[in-house]
């Protein structure tokens, strides 16, 4: 299984699958984050705890946490 962090810089990337359940899944799908929506990763912090993605045109951080529950696969245009 492939999570957002192990994705390289600048790359997209299509969700696969939430593995989460509840007020996070619910706070992951308002932000637009869907199976089969194209994201991109953007940047994290120095010690990797949070995660920048765009998803559309809007920016989010996710900790590391959240970013392990979401399951992406390569993005081949």
């Amino acid at each position: 299984m492939k999570t957002i962090i192990d994705c390289e810089l600048g790359k997209t990337y299509l969700v696969k699958k939430l593995h989460t359940t509840g007020a996070l899944r619910q706070r992951l799908i308002s932000f637009g984050i869907l199976k089969g929506i194209s994201i991109k990763y953007l940047n994290h912090t120095n010690f990797q705890g949070t995660y920048e993605i765009q998803v559309g045109k809007m920016n989010i951080a996710l900790r590391k946490e959240e970013a392990l529950k979401i399951e992406v696969e390569e993005y081949d245009k």
